[in-house]
């Protein structure tokens, strides 16, 4: 491999965007919509990966091919969206048959402070989520989608006034919040993924704490159980919170906790030793989530039964 080869392009700025494509450089230096025309020309010249300093909002009007979810492949015909946090590596490895968006909006962090929007923006968990767990859109939803990205290209090609920013602002902030209705939706009409999720999820950590690996490798983390299950660990706790109101933190540690009661209540291994058995460092740390969990500490949960 040749020196600097596959290594990211770092776009730090919106005009540093478009000089390095020939495009007319936004009106606004911290925003920018891109139509069809303009998208077709970076996403078909720039294929290999890259890292943007500024949110990625784009709309496909297709999202072809077999899609796997979990276990399961699932086909798609129709467009979505897919987004892409500051300083995520993105590019042409994520496959979507060729289509170019039709829509894409590019937002500087910067343009978003003084408003709540910069704060709330952060907990949108879509905006960490690989590339096959894009949103798909319903024809309904899509119009929605495309109405507000509409409305910001007009508000972004008209003369800047004082309440330019404002309107835009919410705009952002509707079309944020739509994608996440849109999202639980998503998870919602999966019911048979969703079941199937979570009775892998529970085959996943029975097995864990059952054979040697919390010993050895200690407590299960998010992101061994999400690649497990072939999802990122965003969508996995936003797709679980949807339909047990637990994140994937959450199942870990209600599992570890009914294990611990199991050993507590059928065994004579001291607290330290469960503790080792579950993967714990510190008997310390087992001994206060236990206690967090269950309003008792191992000691007094052990007592009950006597």
């Amino acid at each position: 491999m040749k020196k600097g080869e596959n290594i990211p392009h770092i776009f730090a700025s919106l005009s540093e965007a478009a000089r390095a494509f020939g495009l007319r450089e936004p009106q606004h230096p911290l925003i920018w919509m891109l139509g069809a025309e303009s998208t077709r020309v970076i996403e078909t010249n720039f294929p290999q990966p890259h890292v943007l300093s500024f949110y990625k909002i784009s709309y496909k009007p297709r999202l072809s091919g077999r899609v796997k979810y979990g276990q399961h492949y699932y086909d798609f015909d129709e467009g979505g969206l897919l987004f892409a946090a500051p300083n995520q590596v993105i590019g042409h490895n994520e496959e979507h048959g060729g289509v170019c968006s039709t829509y894409t909006l590019l937002i500087h962090p910067d343009f978003l402070l003084t408003y709540p929007l910069a704060k709330k923006i952060k907990q949108y968990g879509f905006f960490s989520y690989s590339a096959n767990e894009a949103l798909h859109l319903s024809d309904k939803e899509k119009a929605t989608i495309i109405t507000i990205f509409t409305i910001l290209e007009e508000e972004l090609n008209s003369r800047i006034d004082d309440f330019s920013h404002d309107v835009i602002i919410s705009q952002i902030e509707l079309l944020l919040n739509y994608a996440n209705r849109f999202y639980k939706r998503q998870f919602i009409t999966r019911k048979t993924l969703s079941n199937d999720l979570l009775q892998k999820l529970e085959e996943i950590l029975e097995d864990y704490f059952n054979s040697e690996r919390s010993l050895n490798q200690g407590i299960p983390t998010v992101q061994f159980i999400s690649e497990q299950l072939n999802m990122s660990p965003s969508y996995l706790s936003d797709m679980l919170r949807s339909l047990t109101g637990q994140n994937a933190q959450q199942h870990i540690h209600h599992k570890l906790i009914e294990k611990a009661k199991e050993k507590l209540s059928t065994t004579s291994l001291s607290v330290s030793e469960v503790a080792y058995e579950l993967g714990f460092e510190h008997p310390q740390s087992f001994s206060k989530l236990f206690k967090i969990k269950t309003s008792q500490s191992p000691l007094e949960f052990r007592q009950s039964f006597n």
